[in-house]
C-alpha cells in the first residue's frame, strides 16, 4: 500500500510541478477539449501537447477518449485527495513552527522595549 501511495504521489506531484500542465487542468475543469485544441491554446506543438497530457493520463489526472481522428481530454478520477492531506500535514507544521516563531520575536520585542525604558530611567545609553 504504502509503495502504491508513493508512486502515485510522484506521479501527481511530477504532473503537477509543470505550469503548462496545471494550465491545461485549468482548461480542462472548465471543459473537455481535444489535444489539438489544447496544443492551439498554449501555443505548443501536437507532439509537446501529447507528451504533457501523457504525464497528466498517468498520473490519472486526465483521460483521453478517441473519437474518430479526434482525442479528447477530460478531468480524470484522480482527486488529489491524499495528495492535499499530505501537504496539510506540512503546511500544519510550518503553520505551528511559524506561530512559535511569532512569539519569540515578541518576547524579544518586550525585553527591547523594557530594557531601553530601564535604560532611560537610569541616564544611560541603549546600544543598538
Amino acid at each position: 500500500m504504502v509503495q502504491y501511495t508513493q508512486t502515485r504521489f510522484n506521479a501527481s506531484f511530477a504532473a503537477l510541478s509543470d505550469a503548462t500542465r496545471r494550465g491545461v487542468l485549468e482548461q480542462l475543469a472548465r471543459s473537455d477539449a481535444s489535444i489539438t485544441n489544447l496544443a492551439d491554446r498554449f501555443g505548443m506543438t501536437l507532439t509537446g501537447m501529447k507528451k504533457h497530457v501523457g504525464v497528466l493520463e498517468q498520473a490519472g489526472l486526465v483521460t483521453t477518449e478517441k473519437i474518430g481522428r479526434v482525442r479528447t481530454c477530460k478531468i480524470g478520477s484522480c482527486r488529489l485527495e491524499e495528495e492535499a492531506a499530505w501537504i496539510e500535514r506540512y503546511r500544519q507544521l510550518w503553520a505551528a513552527r511559524f506561530d512559535e516563531l511569532d512569539k519569540v520575536v515578541e518576547e524579544l520585542k518586550r525585553k527591547e522595549k523594557f530594557d531601553g525604558r530601564n535604560a532611560h530611567e537610569r541616564g544611560t545609553k541603549v546600544r543598538p
